[in-house]
Protein backbone atom coordinates (compact mmCIF):
# COMPACT_ATOMS: atom_id res chain seq x y z
CA UNK A 1 0.00 0.00 0.00
CA UNK A 2 1.47 3.34 -1.06
CA UNK A 3 1.33 6.19 1.45
CA UNK A 4 0.61 9.77 0.46
CA UNK A 5 2.26 11.00 3.64
CA UNK A 6 4.97 13.56 2.66
CA UNK A 7 7.24 12.15 5.35
CA UNK A 8 7.06 8.72 3.76
CA UNK A 9 8.26 10.23 0.48
CA UNK A 10 11.20 11.83 2.25
CA UNK A 11 12.09 8.87 4.39
CA UNK A 12 10.60 5.76 2.84
CA UNK A 13 8.49 5.25 5.95
CA UNK A 14 6.54 7.32 8.43
CA UNK A 15 7.93 7.99 11.92
CA UNK A 16 4.51 7.17 13.37
CA UNK A 17 5.12 3.41 13.13
CA UNK A 18 8.22 3.60 15.37
CA UNK A 19 6.41 6.11 17.61
CA UNK A 20 3.55 3.67 18.06
CA UNK A 21 5.95 0.78 18.56
CA UNK A 22 7.64 2.87 21.25
CA UNK A 23 4.39 3.51 23.15
CA UNK A 24 3.49 -0.18 22.82
CA UNK A 25 6.75 -1.21 24.52
CA UNK A 26 6.25 1.52 27.11
CA UNK A 27 2.77 0.24 27.90
CA UNK A 28 3.86 -3.40 28.19
CA UNK A 29 6.68 -2.39 30.55
CA UNK A 30 4.21 -0.44 32.68
CA UNK A 31 1.66 -3.26 32.62
CA UNK A 32 4.27 -5.64 34.05
CA UNK A 33 4.25 -3.56 37.23
CA UNK A 34 0.95 -5.26 38.12
CA UNK A 35 2.36 -8.81 38.43
CA UNK A 36 5.58 -7.30 39.80
CA UNK A 37 3.68 -5.70 42.68
CA UNK A 38 1.79 -8.95 43.27
CA UNK A 39 5.16 -10.75 43.54
CA UNK A 40 6.44 -8.11 45.98
CA UNK A 41 3.35 -8.51 48.17
CA UNK A 42 3.87 -12.27 48.15
CA UNK A 43 7.59 -11.85 48.99
CA UNK A 44 8.35 -13.80 45.81
CA UNK A 45 11.61 -12.06 45.01
CA UNK A 46 12.65 -14.55 42.35
CA UNK A 47 9.53 -13.76 40.33
CA UNK A 48 10.00 -10.05 41.04
CA UNK A 49 13.57 -10.31 39.70
CA UNK A 50 12.35 -11.96 36.47
CA UNK A 51 9.69 -9.31 35.96
CA UNK A 52 12.09 -6.47 36.71
CA UNK A 53 14.46 -7.86 34.07
CA UNK A 54 11.63 -7.91 31.50
CA UNK A 55 10.67 -4.34 32.36
CA UNK A 56 14.30 -3.22 32.03
CA UNK A 57 14.65 -4.95 28.65
CA UNK A 58 11.50 -3.26 27.31
CA UNK A 59 12.72 0.10 28.61
CA UNK A 60 16.03 -0.40 26.79
CA UNK A 61 14.21 -1.36 23.57
CA UNK A 62 12.05 1.76 23.90
CA UNK A 63 15.20 3.82 24.44
CA UNK A 64 16.72 2.39 21.27
CA UNK A 65 13.57 3.27 19.33
CA UNK A 66 13.69 6.80 20.72
CA UNK A 67 17.21 7.20 19.33
CA UNK A 68 16.12 5.77 15.97
CA UNK A 69 13.28 8.27 15.75
CA UNK A 70 15.55 11.18 16.69
CA UNK A 71 18.21 10.22 14.18
CA UNK A 72 15.67 9.51 11.44
CA UNK A 73 14.00 12.92 11.46
CA UNK A 74 15.44 15.70 9.29
CA UNK A 75 15.50 19.27 10.55
CA UNK A 76 12.42 20.22 8.54
CA UNK A 77 9.41 18.18 7.45
CA UNK A 78 6.84 19.06 4.84
CA UNK A 79 3.94 17.64 6.82
CA UNK A 80 1.16 18.77 9.18
CA UNK A 81 3.24 18.12 12.32
CA UNK A 82 6.53 19.61 13.40
CA UNK A 83 9.77 17.80 14.17
CA UNK A 84 9.96 19.39 17.63
CA UNK A 85 6.44 18.15 18.48
CA UNK A 86 7.34 14.61 17.46
CA UNK A 87 10.56 14.67 19.47
CA UNK A 88 8.78 16.02 22.54
CA UNK A 89 6.09 13.38 22.19
CA UNK A 90 8.57 10.49 22.12
CA UNK A 91 10.47 12.06 25.03
CA UNK A 92 7.31 12.08 27.16
CA UNK A 93 6.56 8.48 26.20
CA UNK A 94 10.09 7.46 27.10
CA UNK A 95 9.80 8.95 30.59
CA UNK A 96 6.94 6.55 31.31
CA UNK A 97 9.12 3.53 30.50
CA UNK A 98 11.97 4.99 32.57
CA UNK A 99 9.66 5.44 35.55
CA UNK A 100 8.38 1.86 35.33
CA UNK A 101 11.98 0.62 35.39
CA UNK A 102 12.81 2.91 38.33
CA UNK A 103 9.86 1.64 40.38
CA UNK A 104 10.75 -2.01 39.82
CA UNK A 105 14.45 -1.38 40.41
CA UNK A 106 13.95 0.43 43.72
CA UNK A 107 11.44 -2.05 45.11
CA UNK A 108 13.52 -5.08 44.12
CA UNK A 109 16.81 -3.54 45.24
CA UNK A 110 15.47 -2.84 48.72
CA UNK A 111 13.15 -5.88 48.81
CA UNK A 112 10.53 -3.47 49.98
CA UNK A 113 7.80 -4.59 52.34
CA UNK A 114 4.31 -3.15 51.97
CA UNK A 115 2.11 -2.85 55.08
CA UNK A 116 -0.64 -5.47 54.85
CA UNK A 117 -3.38 -2.87 55.16
CA UNK A 118 -1.93 -1.05 52.13
CA UNK A 119 -1.58 -4.09 49.87
CA UNK A 120 -4.95 -3.85 48.13
CA UNK A 121 -4.92 -0.02 47.84
CA UNK A 122 -1.40 -0.13 46.30
CA UNK A 123 -2.53 -2.68 43.71
CA UNK A 124 -5.51 -0.47 42.86
CA UNK A 125 -3.25 2.57 42.64
CA UNK A 126 -0.84 0.86 40.25
CA UNK A 127 -3.73 -0.48 38.17
CA UNK A 128 -5.05 3.07 37.80
CA UNK A 129 -1.67 4.32 36.59
CA UNK A 130 -1.47 1.46 34.09
CA UNK A 131 -4.94 2.31 32.76
CA UNK A 132 -3.79 5.88 32.11
CA UNK A 133 -0.76 4.63 30.16
CA UNK A 134 -3.01 2.24 28.22
CA UNK A 135 -5.23 5.17 27.25
CA UNK A 136 -2.17 7.12 26.10
CA UNK A 137 -1.21 4.13 23.95
CA UNK A 138 -4.68 4.01 22.37
CA UNK A 139 -4.55 7.72 21.69
CA UNK A 140 -1.13 7.57 20.01
CA UNK A 141 -2.35 4.70 17.85
CA UNK A 142 -4.94 7.09 16.35
CA UNK A 143 -2.24 9.31 14.83
CA UNK A 144 -2.34 7.59 11.45
CA UNK A 145 -6.07 8.23 11.19
CA UNK A 146 -5.51 11.84 12.15
CA UNK A 147 -2.82 12.45 9.54
CA UNK A 148 -4.57 10.37 6.87
CA UNK A 149 -7.80 12.30 7.27
CA UNK A 150 -6.05 15.68 7.06
CA UNK A 151 -7.21 16.41 10.61
CA UNK A 152 -10.85 15.76 9.65
CA UNK A 153 -13.53 16.79 12.11
CA UNK A 154 -14.66 13.29 13.09
CA UNK A 155 -11.16 12.04 13.81
CA UNK A 156 -10.24 15.22 15.67
CA UNK A 157 -13.36 14.88 17.82
CA UNK A 158 -12.51 11.24 18.53
CA UNK A 159 -9.00 12.14 19.66
CA UNK A 160 -10.30 15.02 21.77
CA UNK A 161 -12.65 12.58 23.50
CA UNK A 162 -9.80 10.10 24.06
CA UNK A 163 -7.61 12.81 25.56
CA UNK A 164 -10.45 13.85 27.89
CA UNK A 165 -10.68 10.24 29.04
CA UNK A 166 -6.93 10.29 29.65
CA UNK A 167 -7.27 13.46 31.73
CA UNK A 168 -9.99 11.79 33.82
CA UNK A 169 -7.86 8.70 34.40
CA UNK A 170 -5.00 10.92 35.57
CA UNK A 171 -7.37 12.63 38.01
CA UNK A 172 -8.60 9.25 39.27
CA UNK A 173 -4.99 8.21 39.89
CA UNK A 174 -4.37 11.47 41.76
CA UNK A 175 -7.32 10.70 44.04
CA UNK A 176 -6.02 7.20 44.74
CA UNK A 177 -2.56 8.64 45.46
CA UNK A 178 -4.07 10.93 48.09
CA UNK A 179 -5.80 7.94 49.70
CA UNK A 180 -2.67 5.76 49.68
CA UNK A 181 -0.59 8.58 51.14
CA UNK A 182 -3.16 9.09 53.89
CA UNK A 183 -3.00 5.39 54.79
CA UNK A 184 0.80 5.46 54.94
CA UNK A 185 0.68 8.59 57.10
CA UNK A 186 -1.37 6.68 59.68
CA UNK A 187 1.27 3.94 59.77
CA UNK A 188 4.36 6.16 59.93
CA UNK A 189 4.94 5.61 63.66
CA UNK A 190 4.65 1.83 63.34
CA UNK A 191 6.90 1.40 60.30
CA UNK A 192 10.70 1.88 60.04
CA UNK A 193 11.36 5.53 59.02
CA UNK A 194 13.68 4.63 56.13
CA UNK A 195 11.07 2.23 54.73
CA UNK A 196 8.44 4.94 54.99
CA UNK A 197 10.63 7.41 53.07
CA UNK A 198 11.21 4.98 50.21
CA UNK A 199 7.57 3.92 50.11
CA UNK A 200 6.57 7.57 49.72
CA UNK A 201 9.04 7.73 46.81
CA UNK A 202 7.43 4.71 45.14
CA UNK A 203 4.01 6.29 45.59
CA UNK A 204 5.30 9.47 43.93
CA UNK A 205 6.68 7.51 40.99
CA UNK A 206 3.49 5.49 40.48
CA UNK A 207 1.60 8.79 40.38
CA UNK A 208 4.10 10.00 37.79
CA UNK A 209 3.05 7.20 35.42
CA UNK A 210 -0.40 8.73 35.00
CA UNK A 211 0.99 12.26 34.96
CA UNK A 212 3.40 11.40 32.14
CA UNK A 213 0.63 9.61 30.26
CA UNK A 214 -1.47 12.77 30.49
CA UNK A 215 1.46 14.80 29.15
CA UNK A 216 1.61 12.51 26.13
CA UNK A 217 -2.03 13.39 25.44
CA UNK A 218 -1.32 17.07 26.02
CA UNK A 219 1.58 17.02 23.57
CA UNK A 220 -0.61 15.32 20.97
CA UNK A 221 -3.25 18.00 21.53
CA UNK A 222 -0.65 20.70 20.85
CA UNK A 223 0.34 18.86 17.68
CA UNK A 224 -3.31 18.77 16.57
CA UNK A 225 -3.79 22.47 17.20
CA UNK A 226 -0.93 23.62 14.93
Amino acid sequence: MTSNNPLSKLFGRSPFGPLQEHIDKTYIATQLLQPFMAAVLANDWEEAKVLRKRISKLEQEADDLKREIRLGLPNSLFMPVSRSDLLELVAQQDKIANKAKDIAGLMLGRKMQIPESMAEPMLGFINSGVLAVEQAQRTINEIDKLIGSGFGRQVTELLTKMIKTLDQLEQDTDELEIQVRAQLFKLEKEWPPVDVIFLYKVIDWVGDLADRAQRVGGRLQIMMAR
